[in-house]
This record gives structure tokens, C-alpha cells and sequence, in this order.
């Protein structure tokens, strides 16, 4: 089994005969920018999971609500997927949603999955041949999930741990959203951040399309995370969080925690704290 997170070019190469190899592509459009889909590049026999559509609770009122485990166990059978199925995932803006997905398998029990780091544009780089169409499963798979509940956290574990002090929390959005300078670009969400939490803004852990090095990723959390509570992982919408938590992991913290509401959910009750 493979450590890191992560899978480059030549790794994903050397993987390409095998026969548990499934490719996912998991773009989704950002909250201001939406990919461009009449020009669409996608690596050959990808399949494409749907995060938004299959993978998110349309009942929960709020955006990317992760479903249960028994919906996530049908839907990703639905693709194809095998309890030893290796899942290298990856997005057509670089590293973006590619970590959503991963954090989802990864808080459903399958270990075998990684990112592409640098997504299509690294394939595209080493020029190697895309195509436009997703490929369809050829047969339903027998993934079964098995939560593993440490890679997730709700409102409420926070709001006792901001008493206990249990938790150390990272906010992913930029600087001004998190300060409340920038206004939320979701109707009714109060502008500012969960008391106690730091701010590291997701694009400052890239380099491009690509994951920065391990020597900056950890200066850059030198000072957000602590080896002995749980580190949390928050943004608007439980997306961007995920990067931060795929980088995190990348430099050997696994004591981590996405937490699924985000900011969409507690910037909007608000019986809540703000800062």
C-alpha cells in the first residue's frame, strides 16, 4: 500500500495494468467559476463521481452534506467500486475536489484511495493522451462502507469542544471571509469565523494545480495544528477543508477531522458563536 496521499504521473503509470485500478473524476464547478465542459479533457477510462448529484444529501439544506453509509455503499458500488479497488482520484481545475472525494472514501473505510496531484494538468503536461468521454462501469462492484468516525466532526462536537478545548480548528476560506471584511457569497450566512480557530487559506497549501512540497506544507501549519488534540478542518462548504486535510495527512498528521457543515452551516444558526 502506497503512504502518501498522493500519486504522481510515473505512479499512476506504473499502476495502470493493474486490474484493481479505478480512475475517478470528481470535478465540480467552484463557488464563483464554473469548469469549462465544451472543452472537456478528462484522463482515458475515467469514471466520473459525481459529488454533487450522488455523493451529496439533497434533503440537508445545506451544500455537500456527505450522505449515509448505506447510500455512499450503494453509489459507489454503482461505479464500480471493489473493497480492493485502488482509487486514484483527481479534478480538471488541479487539486480541488479531488480531496472532497478522497476525505469521503477515507471517512467510509476504503484505504486504498489517493489523489492525482496536479489532476489533468499534470497529465497533460507529460503529454500523454486525454479523451472527452467518461467511461460507464461494466459491472456494479462490492465496496461496503465502514465509517470510520475520527474523520468527521458536527456543530455540536465543536461547540463542546470550544469550551474544552479539545479541538484545534482551521478555516480554509481567504482572509476575508474569515475575518468578515468579504461578505459570505451564500444568502444568510453571517460573516466572520468559529471562535478559536486559525486561518489558513486553502491556495496557499498549492503550487499551481499541484500540492506544495512537504518541507513548506509544514512550515505552513506550523503554528494551526497541535500533535495532541484533534485538528479540525473547516471552510464554507466542507470542500476546501478537505485540501487542508489531504495536506495535512501528506506531512503526517493523521489526528485530523473535516468538519462536514462548514462555515454554510454555522455562519447560518445563529444560536451559534461567531467571531
Amino acid at each position: 500500500m502506497i503512504q502518501s496521499p498522493l500519486i504522481d504521473i510515473e505512479t499512476l503509470q506504473e499502476l495502470s495494468s493493474n486490474h484493481n485500478l479505478i480512475l475517478l473524476d470528481s470535478t465540480i464547478d467552484k463557488v464563483t467559476e464554473k469548469i469549462d465542459n465544451d472543452n472537456i479533457a478528462l484522463i482515458p477510462n475515467s469514471v466520473f463521481l459525481d459529488i454533487e448529484k450522488d455523493f451529496s444529501d439533497p434533503n440537508s439544506g445545506l451544500p455537500h452534506t456527505l450522505i449515509d453509509e448505506t447510500a455512499f455503499t450503494e453509489r459507489a458500488q454503482q461505479l464500480g467500486i471493489n473493497q480492493d479497488s485502488i482509487l486514484v482520484i483527481y479534478d480538471r481545475w488541479g487539486i480541488y475536489s479531488s480531496p472532497r472525494a478522497w476525505w469521503m472514501f477515507r471517512y467510509m473505510g476504503h484505504q486504498q484511495t489517493y489523489v492525482l496531484d496536479g489532476g489533468i494538468s499534470a497529465w497533460q503536461e507529460a503529454g500523454l493522451p486525454t479523451t472527452n468521454r467518461h467511461i460507464l462501469p461494466s459491472k456494479q462492484g462490492n465496496f461496503l462502507a465502514a465509517v470510520q468516525p475520527e474523520w468527521i466532526v458536527d456543530k455540536k462536537m465543536i461547540l463542546n469542544a470550544l469550551d474544552t478545548k479539545a479541538m484545534t480548528i482551521v478555516d480554509a476560506r481567504g482572509a476575508g471571509r474569515f475575518s468578515g471584511s468579504t461578505p459570505e457569497p451564500r444568502n444568510g450566512v453571517r460573516s466572520g469565523h468559529i471562535p478559536t480557530s486559525s486561518n489558513l487559506p486553502f491556495d496557499l497549501v498549492l503550487d499551481g494545480a499541484y500540492l506544495k512540497d512537504i518541507e513548506s506544507l509544514k512550515a505552513l501549519f506550523q503554528t494551526h495544528l497541535s500533535a495532541n488534540k484533534r485538528n479540525v478542518f473547516s471552510c464554507g462548504s466542507g470542500i476546501t477543508a478537505s485540501i487542508l486535510a489531504l495536506a495535512a495527512f501528506q506531512i503526517g498528521v493523521t489526528n485530523i477531522s473535516v468538519y462536514d457543515g462548514s462555515w454554510a452551516e454555522w455562519g447560518s444558526d445563529p444560536q451559534l458563536p461567531v467571531a
